[in-house]
């Protein structure tokens, strides 16, 4: 089929190399409600051991409910420490990364599927378009934009696949107030809330999402599945 591909490991994509949903063959959890959840982390660990360990933790959980891990593609930070609990327990592993970082944040060679895209933007788009839901864990700028670029998003009414933070140790609690702050002197308004869970319990994440899930669905708004870059 034009503009389809299917997925294998360490293949490059180009803008228009894919549509929105192509599914992956073999990928684990297919009938489950979570199948993949994007994960947002940082390419380094953070001064927090508390950060990794959460990470790990995570990947471990997702591997042992069939839930496959959709993220950045890189084998450092607590990037790679997620991916390589969801590997060491038997799990899938997604990983999407730009050419221009293939170096500088070290593919994970041992992910079942490795997608070298052009640039930020195609990585963003396929990231959304592969997981049902999407954790924040402690990052840096580029986690925080892209988890506000899911925020606005779902925000517009264009995604209701659900968004959480994991709040290892309070590290959201700026964000969480700083949203606050934004709702007080009225940017956001009735009507354009945001819908987004916090926990700062590893172990309830996945619970979370699939009980948000399950009550919103997981699906994206016609304009985001119908356009591309």
């Amino acid at each position: 089929m034009e503009n389809e591909i299917i997925l294998q490991t360490n293949i490059s994509a180009n803008k228009d190399d894919f549509v929105s949903g192509t599914g992956i063959c073999g990928d684990p959890g297919s009938s489950r409600i979570l199948r993949r959840v994007c994960v947002y982390c940082g390419s380094g660990l953070g001064q927090d051991p508390a950060f990794a360990e959460a990470a790990g933790m995570l990947g471990r959980d997702m591997a042992r409910r069939g839930i496959g891990l959709v993220y950045g593609g890189g084998d450092i930070g607590l990037m790679g420490t997620v991916a390589r609990a969801v590997l060491a327990h038997g799990g899938h592993v997604t990983g999407i990364i730009p050419e221009f970082l293939t170096r500088r944040e070290n593919m994970l060679d041992a992910a079942q599927e490795t997608i070298v895209v052009p640039d930020m933007h195609t990585r963003k788009r396929l990231m959304f378009d592969k997981a049902n839901a999407f954790v924040a864990l402690p990052g840096g700028i580029g986690t925080l934009e892209e988890l506000i670029e899911q925020m606005t998003w779902s925000q517009l009414g264009q995604h209701t696949k659900p968004i959480l933070l994991l709040d290892v140790g309070g590290f959201w609690r700026p964000l969480i107030e700083l949203l606050a702050h934004m709702r007080e002197n009225g940017f956001i308004r009735p009507g354009l809330e945001l819908s987004y869970l916090v926990t700062e319990q590893t172990d309830e994440v996945l619970p979370l999402l699939e009980a948000a899930a399950r009550q919103r669905g997981v699906d994206a708004g016609r304009d985001i599945v119908e356009q591309r870059f």
